[in-house]
């Protein structure tokens, strides 16, 4: 058989990515406080959108033809589906991300990355920048001009500020000070001199040692036996506290006051500028309580701006041009905003399906605490509510759950399963972090629990674990092995 180019037709089927299709999908793994900022932008882009107080009035708006042919499923409001009998329509939003032909006459290969709203290509404006936490470097750098001596001292002082890390050290050596400005070493330490003399009390300090050793001498504790137990840090680390006791040549009473100063004494100045704890966290769910003894699951509107459709605006403008190409560009606007406002009917019925769901699977949660959470998956969730798992898992990102036990990420009650005696899918790993966690609490200083009597001890509450796993969930929480936790008992005895 000849080998030759020729063409052949052939016919497939793909599941082709509208934009209206693709806003939804990002609409779906949006935050509501994102979603916030989506909608400013699509009224800045809109006319015909508006902010409403209440549910939005009928309008007397009679379309020609060319609108009526655009009322079609993507651009028909819920309640006109409703009353033609198509709401099944407007279910919850779920697609397999798998079926999607990603590439095929969209012109976006990349629509299934994450949303986020972004600022311009030149950065945010002025407007937008606000007036954050002054930084350690700012605050530091305010005090210098008055106290310098001289420009070049205090020149060599504001370099050295720069370099300061977060927490208010110095991490290279002053040779390397003096040779970035081609200063004398004398220079140099006349430089971090003056940036130790400012406040915060410590910044400019090259060791943890000389940082509390700036502190004491502020308050004027540096005396020869503080100085002794401040060159010796690494012993009241290991806990030897009778070996420091004898270099510093004081008795219980004397190093208990030492200790006691020592606690007063902060070992990471630098950390109390530019640092606000982190943006609250606005949830966007709401569990409470119900009448019937179950549980009200609800979106926080109070984030969600209720958006319309100013038909009489839009008739206005319609009536009032007689150009083919502005009504053309009218009959969009309208079909955009009538989409995004179905949009976002379907990612509060998505959201509110999967998350009532997910408190009907952890309710044990919610009634008893953390001890009570249960193995689940995104893929039970799913199957339960008859939607894809990608979808579950777009709901579940970056979103909060408020309820009486506090505020939660969604993503917070998918935990993964552990042996129990009980079986029936083992225990979560949160509720074995919890009974670990309680245990420690609750241990005697002068009996400290081994990993191994936690075994036995995490076994009697019905948990199977391996000394491995129980060292594994420890350490997660932040909690030492029984050396370092008898040790930090010990220091913290010292009164």
């Amino acid at each position: 058989m000849a080998l030759g180019p020729r063409l052949d037709l052939r016919q497939s089927q793909s599941l082709v990515m509208t934009p209206q299709l693709q806003q939804a999908i990002k609409l779906l793994a949006l935050s509501n406080l994102e979603v916030e900022a989506f909608i400013g932008e699509a009224l800045d882009a809109n006319p015909l959108l508006e902010i409403g107080d209440g549910a939005p009035a009928a309008a007397d708006v009679v379309p020609d033809a060319a609108d009526v042919r655009r009322t079609t499923l993507e651009s028909s409001p819920v309640d006109q589906l409703i009353g033609e009998g198509r709401g099944d329509d407007d279910r919850p939003l779920d697609i397999d991300v798998a079926t999607l032909d990603r590439d095929r006459d969209t012109g976006d290969a990349d629509w299934g990355s994450d949303y986020r709203v972004t600022m311009g290509a030149e950065g945010p404006g002025i407007d937008e920048q606000g007036d954050g936490p002054l930084s350690l470097a700012e605050h530091l750098a305010a005090q210098i001009a008055p106290a310098a001596r001289d420009p070049r001292e205090a020149f060599v002082a504001r370099h050295i500020v720069g370099l300061l890390d977060e927490a208010g050290y110095l991490p290279v050596g002053l040779d390397q000070v003096a040779a970035d400005l081609g200063v004398s070493a004398t220079e140099a330490e006349a430089g971090l001199a003056l940036v130790q003399s400012l406040d915060p009390t410590g910044a400019g300090a090259r060791s943890l040692s000389e940082c509390l050793a700036l502190q004491a001498k502020e308050a004027d504790r540096h005396d020869p036996c503080m100085a002794r137990l401040l060159d010796n840090l690494e012993l009241l680390a290991r806990g030897e506290l009778a070996r420091l006791k004898r270099i510093c040549g004081v008795d219980d009473e004397d190093f208990a006051e030492m200790m006691a100063e020592l606690r007063g004494y902060d070992p990471k100045p630098g950390l109390r500028f530019g640092y606000s704890g982190g943006e609250p966290v606005t949830p966007d769910i709401l569990v409470t309580p119900g009448a019937d003894g179950g549980w009200d699951v609800a979106l926080n509107q109070a984030t969600l701006p209720r958006l319309i459709v100013n038909r009489s605006y839009y008739v206005e403008m319609r009536h009032a041009s007689d150009d083919k190409a502005a009504r053309g560009w009218l009959s969009d606007k309208l079909a955009d905003a009538n989409w995004l406002l179905k949009a976002l009917d379907q990612r509060a019925k998505t959201i509110l399906k999967v998350a009532s769901e997910l408190v009907k699977q952890q309710e044990g949660f919610f009634r008893h605490g953390v001890s009570a959470l249960k193995p689940l998956t995104l893929r039970t969730v799913a199957e339960a509510i008859s939607m894809h798992e990608s979808t579950v898992s777009r709901v579940t990102s970056n979103k909060y759950l408020l309820c009486e036990r506090g505020t939660f990420e969604l993503k917070y009650f998918f935990t993964s399963g552990v042996g129990s005696s009980e079986g029936e899918g083992g225990a979560s790993a949160e509720a074995v972090k919890a009974a670990i966690k309680q245990l420690i609490d609750a241990e005697d200083p002068k009996a400290i629990l081994s990993d191994d009597t936690l075994v036995d001890l995490l076994k009697d509450k019905g948990f199977e674990l391996a000394r491995r796993t129980v060292a594994k969930y420890r350490e997660a929480i932040g909690l030492g092995s029984s050396v370092q936790r008898r040790r930090q008992k010990a220091l913290a005895a010292v009164r």
